[in-house]
């Protein structure tokens, strides 16, 4: 086995406070991704899975059982995955989820491990391209860029309220706090379900026409608010009819980027009704399964500059809020009304 590159650490003086961020290799298979999570878990009970290949560790408290300083434990860690598993990996060190990603970013090569202290973490940020900040999307970048704002350094030099006034008040706010470091989420100790499906029957055989159209957009409200209240987002839609006699029908799209949005949910949904052809086959239920789930917190929203979209968003935020409060389906689509209970309840 090939020697595995010298990596950077800090001394004990300098330790980060202990978010680890644990990159695979692109290539590790789903069976190698999980043996890497349970090694994780051998120095620390508090492992955040971010499939497909990433995850975050917090290893403050498992300083003293080991009796080193994060970075260093970040070294075992890797030695271990290669040695043990036979696959590196690339771990960034810091105090806060967002540096420790961005610090495992920059590690080249297959594998190694770089720590940034809190006193390092501004002249770590400040020349780092504006598009290598985390969670910033392409087109977030290109409005900053657009604006001369070149660098996370740039970012924290202009006045307060210039974000807000490119990218909105909210993406605003939470680009200025990353270009600071600053990034109070916690580790949560997550392992992911793959997939999270929702289901209809019909109390008679049904034509697909309006009925089924509405009991079909039904399955996608259900899903969306499942999937974002459990903090996901699906890369994959897989729709499957049953057909009088028992025949089943299945096929599966894959979404442009991952999506938890009823929005984005719906028009793949639908795509996929429409690759039935069904002409007069006679349904008798449906299932819509989202699959290949991925942590809704590593997902880039892109900057759409389309204010249709950002409204439908707003409004299917304060609906997940209200449904929360009140019950889920308590406010839903007015054209799932004349369905009576949601579909499938």
């Amino acid at each position: 086995m090939t020697p595995a590159p010298a990596t950077r650490h800090t001394p004990a003086a300098t330790d980060p406070a202990g978010v680890l961020h644990v990159r695979c290799l692109p290539g590790l298979s789903g069976e190698g991704y999980r043996e890497v999570l349970e090694l994780l878990r051998e120095f620390s009970p508090l492992v955040q899975a971010l499939p497909p290949r990433a995850a975050l560790v917090q290893v403050r408290g498992a300083r003293r059982y080991f009796g080193a300083d994060a970075a260093r434990i970040a070294e075992v860690v890797r030695l271990r995955a290669v040695a043990r598993l036979g696959t590196d990996v690339r771990i960034g060190v810091a105090g806060t989820w967002a540096v420790a990603a961005m610090a495992s970013a920059r590690i080249p090569g297959p594998g190694g491990v770089l720590a940034v202290p809190a006193e390092q973490v501004a002249g770590f940020l400040a020349p780092l391209p504006v598009e290598e900040l985390y969670g910033l999307g392409s087109r977030q970048a290109e409005a900053l860029r657009g604006y001369g704002l070149h660098t996370v350094g740039a970012l924290t030099q202009v006045p307060p309220g210039v974000l807000d006034r490119i990218l909105g008040r909210r993406a605003g706010r939470l680009v200025a706090e990353r270009a600071h470091g600053i990034d109070p989420r916690p580790v949560t100790p997550r392992d992911l379900p793959s997939s999270a499906a929702v289901r209809t029957g019909f109390a008679r055989q049904e034509l697909d026409g309006p009925h089924t159209r509405a009991a079909l957009l039904g399955l996608v409200v259900r899903l969306g608010a499942q999937l974002r209240g459990r903090g996901q987002a699906a890369r994959s839609l897989c729709l499957t009819l049953q057909f009088a006699g028992g025949t089943r029908w299945e096929r599966s799209r894959r979404l442009t980027e991952p999506s938890a949005h009823d929005e984005d949910l719906r028009t793949f949904a639908y795509r996929l009704m429409d690759a039935a052809g069904l002409q007069r086959a006679r349904l008798t239920g449906m299932v819509l399964r989202a699959e290949d789930l991925t942590a809704a917190e590593g997902v880039t929203r892109q900057l759409s500059l389309d204010p249709v979209r950002e409204a439908r968003l707003t409004v299917e935020a304060a609906i997940d809020r209200a449904n929360a409060r009140f019950g889920p389906g308590t406010v839903r689509p007015a054209v799932l009304l004349g369905l009576g209970s949601p579909p499938g309840r």
